[in-house]
């Protein structure tokens, strides 16, 4: 039997991890909430599967009776909807399981004060999405060690690509150039996720890999600059502090830090193809690739 891979959860960042690793496997499973969209994968030359984060569908647990990898992108809740439905025996639903990708967000680290974080720097999580982050990393890495099955956690900062970045947000109107003095962001191109993945699985990386560009930045100086791009007049800055918004958004401005991407580079031999806010931005808009 040839190599399989299962992606739970098929969304913006999967698409890109299933294009780069096309090549590495006989075939890639997708799962979706949707019976439609899991129908629209075979256009990807993908098999499209449903899965509910409640049961496991008897076509689903034949595939997973088939599969070697595994890339999990779903975000969890109190628990990993995955594990708790699989059980910690892993093997017992896939008895062929090599190694396993989690996608998991830098937001694991909280706030640094702008300081460098790296893949050593203890997780202190500060908003409940990143606290349950942090326990389905560990449940993954415990399962995996008891099944004997490689484990990758890949930590993803702030993702962006076609249909979903600075440029789209000034083409619908949401555009605001929002100012907390000290602020700065990483971000990261969903291309870059998939030629990370994609190359931990041809070498069986194991370990957390900090998955980021090279440029944390202050928020409106791609705001500032993806206009002027476009040839148009930036909004008013305005007062973080003062500033009306969810606070959902208001949570990520609490967790401020320059994120390291140094071990994907020595361990992944990664090579950046997106590897800052200004070289991205251009690019972008030079290719029309923001649409």
């Amino acid at each position: 039997m040839g190599h399989k891979l299962f992606i739970f959860g098929y969304g913006f960042s999967s698409q890109a991890i299933a294009r780069e690793c096309q090549g590495q496997f006989e075939e890639i499973f997708g799962t979706s909430r949707r019976a439609e969209k899991a129908q629209s994968l075979r256009a990807e030359g993908l098999s499209g599967l449903v899965f509910n984060g409640e049961e496991l569908s008897e076509a689903t647990k034949a595939a997973l009776g088939e599969t070697t990898h595994m890339v999990v992108s779903i975000a969890p809740g109190e628990q990993d909807p995955v594990l708790a439905i699989m059980g910690n025996d892993l093997k017992a639903v896939c008895p062929s399981l090599e190694w396993v990708g989690y996608l998991s967000t830098v937001g694991v680290y909280g706030n640094h004060d702008g300081a460098w974080v790296d893949e050593d720097t203890e997780p202190k999580p500060v908003s409940q999405r990143s606290i349950q982050r942090v326990t389905a990393e560990n449940a993954w890495l415990e399962a995996c060690e008891a099944a004997d099955v490689q484990c990758a956690i890949f930590r993803l900062s702030g993702i962006y690509g076609p249909g979903r970045n600075t440029f789209t947000t000034i083409e619908t109107g949401k555009s605001r150039r929002m100012v907390k003095p000290g602020q700065v962001f990483n971000r990261i191109h969903r291309d870059d996720i998939g030629t990370a993945v994609a190359r931990a699985i041809a070498i069986g990386a194991t370990g957390v890999f900090n998955i980021t560009d090279d440029m944390p930045a202050p928020p409106q100086d791609l705001v500032t600059f993806a206009h002027e791009l476009m040839g148009r007049e930036p909004p008013p800055e305005i007062d973080f502090e003062t500033t009306d918004i969810s606070s959902m958004a208001r949570s990520f401005y609490g967790e401020n830090k320059r994120v390291s991407n140094a071990k994907s580079k020595s361990v992944l031999d990664m090579e950046y193809q997106w590897p800052d806010y200004v070289t991205s931005l251009k690019r972008m808009w030079d290719e029309e690739s923001w649409k």
